[in-house]
This record gives C-alpha cells, structure tokens and sequence, in this order.
C-alpha cells in the first residue's frame, strides 16, 4: 500500500527551488556540525549523518548531481564523497565562486538550475549567484539572512537532508522514491 508523505514546505518555496539540476554541498557546517577534531597530527575524524548521504543519493537518482566545494581538505571528506559516489567535487578551496564557475561549465550548466546550501561567510558569494540558497539552522546570521529556506535541522544533524527533500519535493519526485524504496524492502532487494 503506497505511503502519502507528510512532509511538505510552502508552494511559493518549491516554486523558487523547481528547476535544479545540480546542488552545491559545503562541508563543514553542512554535511558536518563545523567542530574539528584535530590532533598533533592532524585533522583526525569527522562526523557525518547518514539521512545527509541517503538525501544526496536520492538527488543523483533524479538528475539533480550534487557538488562538494569545501574550504577544507581532509582524507575522511575525501572517504566520504568517494562512499558516496559523488563525482563533482572541489577540495581546499579559497574561492568557492571561481570553483563553482568552472564546475558549472564543465556540467553546461548555468546559474539559474542550481541551488546551494552554505553555513558561513564563504558560502555567500554562491549563495548570491544561484537561483535558490539554503541554510542549516545552525548557519552565521548573515547567511541565514539570505538565505530562501533555514532549516529546521542543524548542520551534520540532517540539514543537508531537509536540503535534498525540499529539491525532491519541488521536483515532484519524492513520493515516487519514498514508495520506490517501500517496493525494493518488500522485495528483499538492497537498494
């Protein structure tokens, strides 16, 4: 028996966010909660949430390919994406702005089909450029500001998730994925 998702965001909201075929991730604030566990030598662990990297599958799934561009570079981010399967990824970056206009080209793809989530001041530039920006609800104020939708999630906590739901949902593909997964359990099979 099919599932009636309950999980909804106003119109005017899916309005502004139909249309993407890419999503641009940080890391650090997003994908993670923004601590860093560094030892004498050097960055040891990171924190990821798994509803964040089922949501990113669930975007590659319906054609929307999610970018990383991340200030950061570490070998457990790097671990992360690779599991993850994503293959547009930008690591150590100053300029995110730069880094995701050379993305965007070589996916032929233009401003208007992308959305970003970001958490701090790097994140800005991109969220200005694109056509519909995010925020965790743990992001810097100024970010939250200009920002479309804040989620009710934190970042690390499920605010990239509710991020990949809202694109799903405007992209009118959530229901089918939610009963597809329902199928492919009844099944027996592993998706």
């Amino acid at each position: 028996m099919p599932i009636r998702p309950v999980l909804s965001f106003p119109p005017e909201l899916l309005l502004r966010a139909q249309g993407m075929r890419a999503a641009i991730f940080d890391v650090d604030g997003v994908l993670t909660d923004g601590s860093l566990y560094i030892g004498e030598t050097g960055e040891a662990f990171k924190a990821f949430h798994a509803l964040d990297g089922h949501g990113l599958k669930l975007l590659q799934q319906i054609g929307i390919a999610p970018v990383i561009i991340t200030g950061r570079d570490s070998p457990a981010v790097r671990r992360r994406i690779a599991d993850l399967g994503i293959v547009h990824a930008v690591y150590g970056v100053h300029d995110k702005l730069a880094a995701a206009r050379t993305l965007l080209a070589s996916l032929q793809l233009e401003w208007s089909a992308l959305a970003v989530i970001g958490d701090d001041w790097p994140d800005l530039p991109l969220m200005q450029h694109a056509a519909f920006a995010c925020a965790p609800a743990n992001a810097h104020v100024e970010v939250r500001a200009l920002a479309a939708h804040v989620t009710q999630a934190s970042g690390g906590h499920g605010a990239a998730r509710e991020f990949c739901d809202l694109l799903l949902i405007a992209a009118g593909r959530y229901a089918q994925l939610l009963n597809g997964q329902l199928a492919t359990l009844d099944s027996g099979r592993v998706a």
